[in-house]
């Protein structure tokens, strides 16, 4: 048996040793691969361990599911910064998990794939061991019966190499074809994510700055609203002023009432994207103020775009993939090769159809067989010929797709570099309205105490107050939600910080619950 063992040891290792050196190679390319994958991504998680916030707001268990109303009871509030968002999403995000999880599935399939270029060994144990005992009974008398007892075991190794194998090399092209395509994919939904997550931190901002709005106006109503009644007591007012005074506070708490809501939607929708906890709510600490400006010309912005959009490197992957696929289906219908060696042993002890077996009695066999098998199948009804066409066109699709998407791509860089234009200049335009009607209310104040004017004008001036903050801060957020989908667009980081400096000719007109003078300044004095 020892000497069964090495002879099969010995050609084992003969085939082993012929395998084409590729296979190392392509197997040390992804592992050097996943080990600097693994180091970022532990770097990265070591740097969000160090900051607070992320530790306090881990998300909920995947399979979680509350059964009582305590537990999704708000209980916290977490202020949340902007500069936090992008490392809240990858740290919480589901859908940025779902795609780090389809990267790793598609490593795995280009594992499997690269599993062809290595010989496979079967295994094969026939009763191990298994025994045989029969008796046979002749009726004629000059042959005597037999009886059979025996213990036997066999095993077998079968060691094959496909030495041609044409739809190896087109499987592997396609399968890591797949994974690059695949940690493409996680950069733009990672991108999308940062986008929409920046929407709604803006959109929660803005509706702060509003409820902040709809507060200074209802406490100045209030003041008007005392001033007619006192007017009207006094036989000086009338009661219309005094009905008008009250219909504007009705108003000003509508617009309360309004956006408090939008601010309890807002941070619940901030909440989501970030995955917090079922009893955390997001507050957000800073004003609605210009975050920056676009320092690129619209035609740095489209050759920027164009250089750095995944989708289109995705497109071209899939192009790629689809020709890999058509030469593999095309594969099938070509011949193949294998090398096969087959070992087998064998051990009995006993005998069979023997007048009196003697079950002392052990035998042994041990045999190696080696050679080519081919396989080629000459007609398949045009089968791999039609799946051949197929993919072809399917690659053709996807350069159709290429230009189109470069089009569409130039097309929405246009539409926000133009849009932005028209934001900034809003900017200015509602800062000029703000202080217009700020000044207006003012002296319509006064005129009404010097008894020049009617409470009509007061709420006139008020109403058109609110609306202009309100303007104002919408083309503020405006701006800023373009200039995030702008750096989106691009993949560039290219904002110019604003050192806003504060008119002293306004200092002292700077009320804490007033939209501050620093954030109407348009656009870092440009």
């Amino acid at each position: 048996m020892r000497r069964v063992k090495r002879k099969f040891l010995i050609v084992a290792g003969l085939f082993i040793s012929g395998l084409n050196p590729l296979w190392a190679t392509s197997s040390q390319k992804i592992t050097s691969n996943t080990k600097i994958k693994g180091n970022s991504s532990k770097s990265l998680s070591q740097n969000q361990k160090q900051q607070r916030v992320l530790y306090e707001l881990n998300a909920p268990e995947d399979l979680f599911l509350p059964s009582r109303s305590r537990e999704v009871l708000v209980k916290t509030y977490q202020k949340v910064n902007l500069d936090q968002l992008e490392n809240l999403l990858i740290n919480n995000n589901r859908a940025i998990k779902i795609y780090l999880e389809r990267v790793e599935q598609a490593k795995s399939i280009l594992k499997s794939s690269l599993s062809s270029w290595y010989p496979t060994l079967n295994l094969t144990a026939n009763g191990i061991p298994q025994y045989f005992e029969s008796n046979n009974f002749n009726e004629s008398s000059v042959i005597q019966d037999t009886s059979s007892k025996q213990w036997s075991s066999s095993i077998s190794a079968q060691v094959k190499w496909d030495l041609i194998n044409p739809a190896r090399v087109p499987e592997i092209a396609s399968a890591r074809d797949s994974f690059e395509k695949s940690k493409y994919s996680y950069a733009i939904i990672l991108r999308d994510l940062k986008l929409e997550a920046k929407k709604r931190y803006f959109n929660l901002q803005k509706a702060n700055e509003e409820i902040e709005v709809a507060k200074k106006s209802i406490e100045s109503s209030t003041i008007g609203l005392r001033d007619a009644e006192i007017r009207f007591e006094s036989g000086i007012g009338t009661k219309l002023e005094v009905l008008e005074a009250r219909t504007q506070l009705a108003r000003d708490q509508q617009l309360f009432n309004i956006k408090l809501g939008d601010q309890k939607i807002g941070q619940r929708s901030l909440a989501e994207i970030l995955n917090f906890p079922e009893d955390v709510t997001p507050l957000i600490g800073t004003k609605t103020q210009v975050t920056g400006i676009w320092d690129l010309s619209l035609e740095d912005s489209i050759i920027a775009a164009y250089n750095s959009r995944e989708e289109l490197e995705s497109i071209l992957l899939e192009i790629s993939i689809n020709n890999s696929n058509a030469n593999a289906a095309l594969a099938a219908s070509q011949p193949k090769l294998s090398i096969v060696n087959t070992s087998t042993s064998s051990f009995a002890k006993g005998e069979l159809n023997q007048i009196s077996p003697n079950t002392s009695n052990t035998s042994s066999n041990f045999s190696n067989t080696i050679g080519l098998n081919a396989t080629w199948f000459i007609f398949d009804g045009g089968n791999s010929r039609s799946l051949y066409n197929y993919n072809k066109s399917k690659a053709k699709e996807a350069k159709l797709n290429f230009a189109a998407r470069r089009a569409q791509i130039r097309q929405e860089v246009e539409q926000v570099f133009f849009k932005l234009e028209s934001a900034k200049l809003n900017i200015s335009a509602s800062y000029t309205e703000v202080l217009s009607a700020r000044e207006s209310l003012r002296l319509a104040k006064l005129r009404y105490k010097s008894g020049i004017t009617t409470q009509r004008e007061v709420v006139n001036n008020q109403r058109d107050l609110t609306d202009s903050e309100v303007r104002y801060i919408i083309s503020v957020t405006s701006y800023n939600t373009l200039l995030a989908d702008l750096s989106r667009q691009t993949g560039l980081d290219n904002i110019k910080p604003c050192d806003i400096k504060v008119n002293p000719q306004n200092q002292s007109d700077i009320d804490s619950k007033s939209l501050y003078e620093s954030n109407l300044i348009p656009l870092c004095q440009l």
